[in-house]
């Protein structure tokens, strides 16, 4: 579970729980087949790959010998869980065009940043993880402080998954909810024991293609039967909400903001903190680049990820447009959006009975399939991660004597006590209907102020563990507080805010959330810089070499083609999301 996608996943339907209850598909001998084939191959990976994962680095970072355009799928996969997609289609028939915000201005320029400026210093570094990597700039605590709240975060991403997963296939196929947890949390644990990061790589670019032939001729085909695109802009113009489902920035400087987020809450909360928050610091995104062969293509990996992720809108979000569309005319079209108990549009069902409003049998396998490789991939992405830092960040800190094969055997105890600990996170999150509520939180907690301290520590000398420590302690504590004032419209105070008092109203949730975390981010900067500046430097120019990206040598890429060099490729990738954003201004 990835948080950008918890926002909006929450936003779309108030935060209400995903509810399929009434949606269950009629499958056949090739759908089972199709799921059965599936989960065989993704086991079948972690064992073919065991014998290569005979050291730490093997299991923990693939002995960094993974081919760019691999890592780059799987960093894309590994964010590609199914939240997004039932997320994504449900705020695109709420939304409309403007959803493509959270691709087009809150992933693109992040990855593009993450691969030209921020690689060198973490691939050169040699660092494990990101953890580790703050401790090579700053110091011990400021990395105790992150692998911490980072290991916890890693945790509940899981936890969260696993319940989703299991959620929708008693839902579905009427599995029973704790033999589903068990099943889905063992095929998970088979293959990343056995194979480690690497099964986890190979396993997410087959989870890529899974969920880009599952769920990608779906928009196809209802695009199709609502008429093609003149079709389509015919119905949402019928309606007053429609009639702005086909813009991204043209509303948002106006009353009539659908997402109650104004340009520049959208372009800095979205668009810089929680963007760059996200996509620059998560090692569960970053460990994919760290598996690359070379420097070039851990620099290219994220470029790479960012071109699927910016045509992602039209597999996600165009479905759930064409679902209001197909709603506002539904006498004509025979479907409907699911209503909830009270009667209101339920948008989270908006892509499965899209699936099951469409699909025969066998494409309805498939997309049943993809589902649960979307939500298989970021549960083993975020696996993976806790398992790394765990073992190099947490364990090996206080046995700073353990050798190799140590090492290695904690890394598969801590894969099999993540598991465990996710199924109990799991199991506290069924009984709550706001979970993701929380994470984006959390998100807020913890990625923004990181991000601020990173963006110090990689572009300046002047910064210290000093300053880098208690901008992290008083970062997170403003933001808590920040909280405990503010609420959004309709939400009683606790949980969702205004536990302290009730002070500052926002419109949404998503507005709300936008704001907790630019409070972190700026507090974070500001005690930081304030800090670093009133006390002594604590490292030399030649310590803090390949650590700041002003003293580390510029990469040389003679080698590769012009196309493939990270600045070409990168600003090619980042002016083409522009010409998106102009087009559907």
């Amino acid at each position: 579970m990835h948080f950008l996608d918890s926002i909006l996943f929450l936003a779309s339907a108030g935060g209400g729980a995903v509810s399929l209850e009434g949606l269950k598909p009629d499958l056949n001998f090739i759908d089972w087949s199709i799921l059965a084939i599936y989960l065989a191959f993704v086991i079948g990976i972690g064992f073919a790959l065991k014998k290569y994962n005979n050291s730490a680095e093997d299991f923990f970072l693939s002995g960094r010998s993974i081919p760019g355009w691999v890592t780059g799928l799987a960093f894309i996969s590994a964010n590609l869980g199914a939240q997004e997609l039932i997320g994504m289609a449900a705020s695109g028939a709420e939304y409309g065009i403007m959803t493509s915000h959270f691709y087009w201005v809150g992933a693109i320029p992040a990855m593009v940043f993450l691969g030209i400026f921020m690689m060198p210093m973490y691939y050169g570094s040699k660092a494990k993880s990101v953890p580790e990597y703050l401790k090579m700039r700053y110091n011990e605590p400021t990395r105790v402080f992150n692998s911490v709240s980072f290991a916890f975060m890693t945790v509940a991403s899981s936890g969260i998954s696993m319940h989703a997963l299991a959620d929708l296939l008693h839902a579905l196929l009427g599995w029973n909810y704790y033999v589903s947890l068990f099943v889905t949390s063992g095929i998970v644990l088979a293959y990343v024991l056995k194979g480690g990061l690497s099964s986890a790589i190979y396993n997410e670019v087959l989870q890529f293609f899974m969920i880009v032939f599952g769920i990608a001729p779906l928009a196809y085909i209802a695009l199709k039967d609502v008429g093609g695109w003149e079709g389509l802009v015919a119905k949402l113009h019928a309606s007053p909400q429609g009639q702005g489902a086909l813009h991204s920035w043209a509303q948002t400087g106006g009353t009539e903001n659908p997402m109650g987020v104004p340009w520049y809450g959208i372009l800095f909360g979205l668009g810089f903190v929680l963007s760059f928050g996200y996509w620059c610091t998560n090692f569960a995104e970053v460990q994919r680049a760290l598996a690359a062969n070379s420097m070039g293509a851990a620099r290219r990996t994220p470029i790479i990820g960012a071109i699927p992720k910016m045509l992602f809108p039209a597999i996600v979000i165009l479905p759930g447009m064409i679902a209001y569309g197909l709603t506002s005319d539904a006498v004509a079209t025979g479907y409907t959006i699911p209503t909830n108990a009270s009667g209101a549009l339920n948008y989270n069902q908006v892509l499965p009975s899209m699936i099951f409003h469409y699909f025969p049998n066998g494409l309805l396998g498939l997309a049943i399939t993809a589902l649960m490789a979307s939500f298989m991939s970021g549960m083993a992405a975020n696996v993976t991660a806790f398992n790394t830092v765990w073992t190099y960040d947490i364990y090996k800190a206080m046995n700073p004597d353990k050798g190799d094969r140590d090492l290695l055997t904690m890394g598969k105890y801590a894969t099999v006590f993540g598991i465990i600990a996710a199924m109990g996170f799991a199991l506290v999150a069924s009984n709550y209907n706001n979970i993701m509520s929380i994470l984006q939180l959390v998100f807020g907690f913890v990625n923004a102020p990181l991000f601020a301290t990173f963006l110090l520590g990689m572009f300046t000398r002047r910064s210290n563990a000093m300053g880098a420590f208690w901008g992290l302690v008083v970062g997170t504590g403003s933001a808590m507080i920040f909280h405990g004032l503010c609420f959004a419209t309709g939400n009683a105070p606790g949980v969702k805010g205004g536990w302290i008092s009730p002070l500052i109203e926002y419109p949404k949730e998503m507005s709300q959330g936008f704001w907790v975390a630019i409070v972190a981010f700026s507090t974070t900067f500001a005690v930081n810089a304030l800090i670093s500046c009133i006390s002594r430097r604590d490292k030399t120019d030649e310590e803090l070499k390949g650590l700041v990206y002003s003293l580390t040598p510029k990469q040389v890429e003679d080698n590769d083609p012009w196309i493939l060099r990270p600045v070409v490729l990168g600003t090619i990738v980042f002016i083409a999301s522009i010409i998106l954003n102009i087009i559907f201004w």
